[in-house]
């Protein structure tokens, strides 16, 4: 399949697969992914946004607003406990899906993650900047401040990772996103405790996020210390630097990460990290895509340009991009396990055709 015929499927698959009410159904073909995360569809929107498909991404970032209007009782609920330094369950704090129509989900899925509201704050200013539209900021206020006093308190707690795994450790990719929103929202609006915050968080990746010259997968606290807790890479270390600019492209951390990256996880595409058990740990088109996007802000646009080539190459007859493929799997074993479990990975995943659209108009 050619690029552009690959771009045109791709936002067709994107606006087919949106919700009247404004939620990107994470796979329409993958039962387990039959709902809208707020860190997926956040990168959805974004991709539209540059596509010039503004009113799907308005209409899912009015979703969230939708979403999170009523949560008011419930995070102030948290913010009284974390106060009073009570324990909080995983299961009390704010989900990390919901169902295509708003409803929360009552599964046991994942549940307390914080990166999709961070990313959710970036992708909001994002479409502001992209569109002019400074009117919805005012129209999805209550549900902005709800994300902000919920990220001001919590962003520094223990929770899944943005695979849903390692719920007992913080992670820099986590970190990164809610850097990101509420430092895109401060310039926005010019908001001295969000800025101020973010720096804050900033100067804890830093100290405490790194081995060896380079950032980490996860950390945790022991004896009051911070110190790394999975010492390895993870591909989603890549937004660290894109889109939430915790450091820039050529910073020498960055630089160090990335080489360990490509060390540990490069093929033809890129795989998530090196323990990777979920159907036998392919390669992403998603993270390939990041890889590539991450090469265009270095300049490396050979690199970048051999990432879209790889992801295009991997689309089925019908232009379906999958979520990963199995060409070089870290655990072959567990391939056929987890397909037994849950049928073939899933196709197509809207995130991988969003990352495909973003890196794509990273290289126009």
């Amino acid at each position: 399949m050619e690029r552009d015929s690959l771009i045109k499927t791709s936002i067709s698959l994107i606006k087919w697969n949106q919700h009247p009410r404004g939620g990107y159904i994470a796979s329409p073909l993958f039962p387990t992914y039959a709902y809208s995360w707020l860190r997926d569809g956040t990168f959805i929107a974004n991709a539209m946004d540059r596509v010039h498909e503004a009113e799907s991404a308005a209409l899912f970032y009015r979703w969230v607003g939708r979403v999170l209007k009523d949560k008011r009782a419930q995070v102030n609920l948290l913010i009284q406990k974390h106060e009073r330094k009570e324990w909080i369950d995983r299961s009390e704090f704010l989900g990390t899906r919901y169902h295509l129509d708003g409803r929360d989900d009552a599964s046991e899925w994942g549940h307390f993650q914080l990166d999709g509201y961070g990313a959710w704050l970036w992708g909001l200013t994002e479409h502001v900047r992209l569109t002019g539209n400074q009117a919805i900021l005012e129209e999805l206020r209550d549900s902005i401040e709800i994300t902000v006093d919920y990220l001001m308190t919590f962003w520094h707690y223990p929770n899944f990772d943005c695979w849903e795994e390692y719920p007992d450790y913080v992670h820099p990719a986590t970190l990164a996103c809610v850097y990101g929103g509420l430092k895109a929202l401060g310039k926005l609006e010019h908001r001295t405790e969000l800025l101020e915050k973010a720096a804050m968080i900033k100067a804890f990746i830093l100290s405490h996020c790194t081995l060896d010259g380079r950032f980490v997968k996860s950390i945790h606290c022991v004896n009051e210390v911070w110190q790394p807790a999975l010492h390895g890479v993870d591909a989603s270390l890549l937004w660290l630097s894109v889109p939430f600019g915790v450091c820039e492209a050529d910073d020498p951390i960055m630089l160090k990460t990335v080489q360990a990256i490509e060390a540990d996880l490069k093929h033809g595409g890129i795989q998530r990290y090196v323990e990777d058990r979920y159907f036998g740990g392919g390669e992403w088109i998603l993270l390939t895509a990041w890889y590539g996007w991450y090469q265009t802000k270095l300049g490396n646009i050979e690199a970048a340009q051999r990432a879209l080539s790889w992801i295009i190459s991997q689309a089925d007859s019908l232009g379906r991009l999958p979520e990963q493929v199995a060409d070089s799997l870290r655990e072959p074993s567990a391939h056929a396990e987890w397909i037994s479990k849950y049928g073939e990975p899933a196709v197509p995943l809207l995130w991988s055709h969003a990352m495909f659209l973003v890196l794509s108009d990273s290289l126009q």
